[in-house]
């Protein structure tokens, strides 16, 4: 469920915990998982492939990172989005009355690129039953 929006850098937020978007084949190095690869959990920028709806959890400097493994490359890579992201975040290990920081997914340059439906996607956070922040740039 979302209970907020806010147009920032997530790295401040006041949430304990910040989930985003990593795909499949493990290539993490750009966009927001690269951010999060190059100052808080290197080995994020190449974990060698993992399965659709996997996640990866990691605590860094007070946070704990959550990467959704929620699309794959290519064109149609983002089609099982909406879904396989609200089953990745109601399967978080977060209480319920805790707010997860989520960074908006496919709206970045290779979502973009790559035919992600961000409206579809937002559906699929918003039907979780975690709450849940949007962050956008």
């Amino acid at each position: 469920m979302i209970v907020n929006t806010f147009r920032g850098d997530v790295f401040k937020t006041n949430c304990a915990h910040i989930a985003f978007a990593v795909n499949t084949k493990g290539y993490n190095d750009g966009g927001f998982a690269g951010q999060v690869s190059s100052s808080h959990w290197p080995e994020l920028a190449d974990t060698g492939g993992n399965k659709l709806g996997d996640v990866l959890s990691k605590k860094s400097k007070g946070k704990t990172f959550h990467a959704l493994v929620c699309h794959s490359l290519g064109v149609e890579g983002w089609k099982n989005t909406p879904q396989t992201v609200t089953e990745c975040l109601d399967a978080l290990n977060v209480p319920d009355d805790e707010i997860v920081a989520v960074v908006l997914m496919g709206a970045g340059a290779i979502g973009q690129t790559e035919g992600a439906d961000v409206f579809a996607i937002l559906g699929g956070i918003a039907r979780s039953k975690k709450k849940v922040a949007i962050y956008t740039r």
